[in-house]
């Protein structure tokens, strides 16, 4: 399982919107001329994080976007969802329908008595738990601790790339 880097685009150029005044955007233009990556690109993710309701944009000249929410309600698997889509990670095909665990009585796999399928609930148990996981980091904790960690010289350089007009 891997998560595309769109999850990771997404999630550094939110951190930076956190800090956008409330009557101010930023630009995808600026974000991606930060991030050095194509503002095609980076312009598809955040459709699909604008659909999610997880930024708006604004339309014009001056336009941009900002977090549609307060950072505390918006998680990474908020992110990854709106990135990556719904869909479970592991999709069972089962498989059990061809009898391999049931040699003997191979017509019991597809009885309604038959138990449901270990393999699926482990892998559905995990997936539940990252999930949990990822919801329990939202954008709030993020910055809280890149501002532990980032020296406040790099935190700074940050604010000042994108409160230059016209980057």
């Amino acid at each position: 399982m891997q998560y595309s880097i769109g999850v990771e685009y997404a999630l550094h150029c939110l951190v930076y919107l956190i800090d956008t005044p409330p009557d101010s955007t930023i630009g995808i233009k600026d974000l991606s001329a930060f991030q050095g990556v194509s503002e095609t690109y980076l312009s598809k993710i955040f459709s699909k994080l604008t659909k999610a309701g997880i930024v708006s944009s604004v339309p014009g000249a001056k336009g941009g976007y900002k977090l549609a929410k307060s950072p505390d309600d918006i998680s990474f698997w908020d992110v990854v969802e709106a990135v990556e889509g719904v869909k479970p990670i592991f999709q069972c095909k089962n498989i059990i329908e061809n009898g391999c665990l049931y040699r003997d009585k191979p017509n019991e796999a597809c009885s309604t008595e038959a138990p449901p399928c270990t393999i699926n609930l482990v892998m559905l148990e995990a997936e539940n738990n990252m999930r949990q996981f990822l919801r329990g980091k939202t954008l709030t904790w993020l910055n809280e601790e890149l501002e532990r960690v980032l020296p406040n010289k790099i935190r700074q350089e940050t604010r000042e790339f994108f409160d230059k007009p016209n980057n």
